[in-house]
């Protein structure tokens, strides 16, 4: 499945994902989840060497398109979001990152399941789950301490601290610095050169960095079931009717 707003293209086995909804900060809609987990879930069996993901445009991902997930909330492991996340963590096909601006909410999680991110000197990262009323995902409260340590960790999720390129290269989630005009070449260069090594090594190696796959995708489980509670509930929706009518006023 592909959708405008998502680009794949296979080109020297790399599988190209470009996030393409430049005009709405490329803010991730149930269609384009559905997209990119049919597009990592299949790479293996067809053959791919590396993932590409990348966006257009001067901002990686604004996170959910919160109308949008409002209107399709999450129903159970199958739906797209989850399916998503799941995919993510479960390939065996090494994955390569390209962000500029900024990478909120989800937009940052996904780092944590990435092998490579190159990142441009003015990549801005933030999860802001509980200014939502919600809590985090993608596995991102065992993997948040893991990387950072706690007390970090618990300046992005309590604080919704803003990590800039510098700091999270520092703390672990960003490779490399690249200037934002050799960007996109690099982070092709990276994964091509990924998809030319032996290819079952390379995913042999993967699995064995991924031993704790398990622990991660019950991690995914166990917050999704928590997030969609506080999604329902009162306070949330609270919050996100002030978010969209001051959105309104602005």
């Amino acid at each position: 499945m592909s959708t405008s707003a998502v680009i794949i293209e296979d080109r020297d086995g790399v599988r190209h994902l470009v996030l393409n909804r430049p005009e709405k900060k490329n803010a991730l809609t149930t269609e384009m989840y559905a997209a990119l987990a049919d597009a990592v879930t299949s790479a293996e069996a067809d053959g791919i060497g590396a993932l590409l993901i990348r966006a257009n445009g001067g901002t990686f991902t604004a996170g959910n398109d919160l109308k949008d997930f409002l209107a399709n909330p999450p129903a159970g492991d199958g739906s797209p979001v989850f399916r998503f996340m799941e995919a993510f963590a479960s390939t065996d096909v090494p994955v390569v990152a390209a962000v500029r601006g900024a990478a909120i909410g989800i937009g940052l999680t996904l780092l944590l399941h990435c092998d490579v991110v190159l990142a441009a000197p003015d990549a801005k990262l933030r999860v802001p789950f509980l200014d939502l009323g919600v809590v985090p995902e993608n596995a991102s409260s065992l993997l948040l301490p893991r990387i950072m340590g706690r007390a970090r960790a618990g300046a992005m999720l309590y604080l919704a601290e803003t990590l800039d390129a510098q700091s999270a290269r520092a703390d672990g989630i960003v490779s490399q610095i690249v200037d934002d005009a050799d960007l996109d070449a690099a982070a092709e260069t990276a994964a091509r050169a990924i998809a030319a090594k032996p290819r079952e090594a390379v995913r042999a190696t993967k699995r064995l960095l991924a031993h704790d796959r398990p622990e991660i995708i019950a991690a995914i489980r166990r917050e999704g079931k928590i997030f969609g509670e506080r999604l329902a509930s009162d306070e949330a929706r609270s919050v996100m009717a002030a978010f969209f009518s001051g959105a309104a006023r602005g």
